[in-house]
Order: structure tokens, then C-alpha cells, then sequence
């Protein structure tokens, strides 16, 4: 009974050693509802003072059909390595993330991530959600 003791103390011990120490616990961008992100853009009286910075990470042209009201950037998820400095984001900004599925932001969230980027959140279902839940979008200004 003493040896099963030891042996679950010492497997409960590996575990939580592992928990800590694994770096995708560390690094992976953060999930939000679109439920959250629209619960979250409504509590400030103006899309600038959100208090994060929301990015279209889609194509161009995907962005110019309509995008999420109060998106700051539209950078292509391919880009992202080499265009994150646009957002003028220190390490320690909140960073909202979408695409059409949330497939390629989640990848862009990854890519802001492993930058040393701290909260990073990939928009669950992203622009599909968003229009399936029935919220308003916006259309480019020409």
C-alpha cells in the first residue's frame, strides 16, 4: 500500500513537472468566443479604446468584402512575421486575431506568439462565426 502511495506522489510530482515546464503552455495564443470579442468591443464608447488591437489577418481582397467593425489592421497571415511591427504593439498589448474560419489566424496568433507577443487571442470560427451569429460588418471606406 506504502509503494502506491510513493508511486502516485511520484507520477502526481511528473505531471505537474511537465505542466510547468512544457513550452506550449507558454506559447499558445488564447481562444475568444465571438460572443467574447463583440462583449468586449461594447464595453468602451469608442472601437480606438477597445484596449486591444484587433487584426484581419485574411487576404486583401477577402478584407475589402466586409471585416469585423473596429479592425485596426488588415496583414495577411503570411506576412505576419514580417509586418507585426505596423501594429506598433509592445510585447505586453492584447492582440485579437481573425481570418474567415479561424484557421489562419490561428496561425498568425502562433507566428505573434512565438515573437514574444504575450496575449495573443485567435477569434474561434472567426469572420464565419461572426456572420452566423448574426453581428454587424463593415464595409471598406472608399
Amino acid at each position: 500500500m506504502k509503494y502506491h502511495h510513493i508511486a502516485f506522489l511520484i507520477v502526481l510530482g511528473w505531471i505537474f513537472f511537465v505542466g510547468l515546464t512544457s513550452p506550449l503552455s507558454a506559447t499558445d495564443p488564447y481562444v475568444l468566443s465571438v460572443q467574447q470579442l463583440k462583449a468586449g468591443m461594447e464595453k468602451s464608447a469608442q472601437p480606438s479604446q477597445k484596449g486591444f488591437i484587433l487584426v484581419d489577418v485574411r487576404t486583401p481582397g477577402e478584407h475589402a468584402a466586409g471585416f469585423i467593425p473596429g479592425t485596426d489592421f488588415n496583414i495577411d497571415f503570411r506576412e505576419m512575421q514580417f509586418r507585426h511591427s505596423e501594429l506598433h504593439a509592445n510585447l505586453d498589448e492584447h492582440i485579437v486575431v481573425y481570418c474567415q474560419s479561424g484557421h489562419r489566424s490561428n496561425i498568425a496568433a502562433k507566428t505573434l506568439t512565438d515573437l514574444g507577443y504575450k496575449f495573443v487571442y485567435n477569434v474561434a470560427g472567426s469572420m464565419n462565426a461572426w456572420q452566423e451569429a448574426g453581428f454587424p460588418i463593415e464595409m471598406p471606406r472608399r
